[in-house]
């Protein structure tokens, strides 16, 4: 069922992305007077066309659902010498540089068009996520150095607000990939009074991440984590060790064999790497109560791996808000988002060239599918920022100069506009096979480190 929904997914990411690329072209193309003879989604043999509208426009699904092409009226396609002077004019290469340009640049800006328009639907709609507030910081870590210590809410980071955690983790990320420090503006607990916070700022530098850490829990590297709630114990389940042992619903866990716990997730943590050792759990019970009391974790052994449970549900959601904006203002988020992943995208393409940045990192249709079967089993918000990232991941690879994509030939393009000549046809061939060959060198090794994934 799990293969059936990845696959469904994959392909709802794959049309949405690919008709919404390949209609920018379309658009751009007939708002510029050039006849469009088909429209298709997916590549090689049609199995499905209509065709629509007064240019009789074919309308086609092909065989192969990875991509899509409009095929307009092109004299380097085949003989157009019996055509009437009316469809001649409509013939592409007979248009101004600039036409061809905005036709070919149409697609992903499309791409990138469509990523604005979720972004802004999502945070106008309201997203719900967890407040960017810390979790205790471990020691000799760069946050705890820094001066944080846990329980401090984050309101900005150099001066833009944050509001919730994945604005806070994407913020730091780009620091990161930068070196550049990051100033914090926190709220801490205030020591003697339980209702009252103080204002304060910390300094965190960012040049102890290196380019591997980007790969995985950075902010975990700097020490940072997301603040759970405490360890109060949920519902018991019958005829396991908590119960066995005398724990209720509601107990308040301190600490385990004199080590205190701060948080549900220690405790889980403290339960799971314990299978079969007796653990000495001291807390309260009500307001006043305390208890000591001995539980042995059984041992659950799943995919090769052994742990300790207890059979105790421990809340741990962190604390939540739903953060929306007024329409104009979401829009304008909208786009920043959009700049800001695209800047850092070819940041990271950058680094890659040059050798700091693992080709390891490069992902291809396996990863996106595995992608977009999780996010949309995790809910619909999760699904359409998928679609946008990825979105926004196309329109950056298509603008690439690299012939055989639409960055390559906006590439000829602006050769022709600085020379005033279009570049020669035999170029134009050689340049389409070296093209052809880098892409699917590129592809080779997306596919490669998705089965290496799927592997490992």
């Amino acid at each position: 069922m799990i293969l059936i929904q990845t696959i469904l997914a994959f392909f709802v990411v794959l049309g949405v992305l690919v008709v919404v690329h390949e209609l920018g072209h379309y658009w751009v193309a007939r708002l510029c007077g050039v006849k469009v003879l088909r429209f298709s989604v997916g590549m090689g043999k049609i199995v499905y066309s209509r065709r629509i509208g007064p240019d009789q426009t074919e309308w086609a699904i092909s065989v192969l659902p990875l991509g899509g092409y409009v095929k307009m009226l092109d004299a380097r396609e085949g003989d157009l010498s019996g055509l009437p002077p009316e469809d001649l004019k409509r013939e592409f290469t007979r248009q101004t540089v600039w036409r061809r340009i905005a036709i070919v640049a149409a697609g992903p800006l499309a791409n990138f068009l469509l990523a604005v328009l979720i972004f802004a639907g999502l945070y106008s709609y309201g997203i719900p996520e967890p407040t960017p507030k810390l979790r205790a910081v471990p020691e000799k870590t760069v946050a705890y150095e820094s001066g944080l210590r846990g329980g401090e809410l984050i309101t900005a980071i150099n001066g833009e607000p944050i509001q919730i955690w994945s604005d806070l983790r994407w913020k730091l990320l780009q620091l990161a990939v930068a070196k550049a420090p990051a100033q914090l503006d926190v709220l801490r607990p205030h020591p003697d009074a339980a209702e009252a916070v103080l204002q304060d700022a910390v300094i965190l530098p960012m040049d102890s991440i290196v380019t591997e850490d980007l790969e995985g829990d950075f902010l975990g590297r700097l020490g940072l984590d997301l603040a759970r709630p405490k360890a109060v114990l949920g519902k018991i389940l019958p005829d396991g060790p908590a119960e066995q042992a005398g724990l209720r619903e509601g107990d308040l866990v301190l600490s385990v064999n004199g080590t205190s716990i701060s948080d549900g997730l220690a405790f889980v943590e403290v339960v799971r790497a314990s299978p079969g050792v007796p653990l000495k759990i001291s807390g309260l019970r009500g307001e006043q109560q305390e208890f000591n009391i001995i539980v042995t974790p059984q041992a659950h052994t799943q995919d090769g791996k052994t742990f300790g449970r207890i059979l105790v549900e421990v809340p741990m959601m962190p604390e939540m808000i739903i953060a929306s904006s007024p329409p104009l203002k979401a829009i304008g988020k909208a786009v920043k988002k959009t700049w800001d992943t695209s800047t850092l995208t070819l940041k990271m393409l950058g680094k890659m060239i040059i050798g700091e940045v693992s080709l390891k990192n490069i992902t291809g249709p396996i990863t996106i599918a595995d992608y977009a079967g999780q996010t949309a089993r995790i809910g619909l918000i999760s699904f359409l920022s998928f679609i946008a990232f990825i979105s926004i991941s196309l329109g950056i690879m298509n603008l690439l100069p690299i012939p055989v994509l639409d960055g390559g030939h906006l590439l000829y393009y602006s050769l022709e506009v600085l020379t005033g000549r279009p570049v020669s046809e035999r170029f134009g061939n050689i340049a389409q096979r070296a093209g052809l060959g880098i892409l699917m060198a590129l592809m080779g090794v997306a596919v490669f480190n998705d089965i290496v994934r799927l592997v490992s």
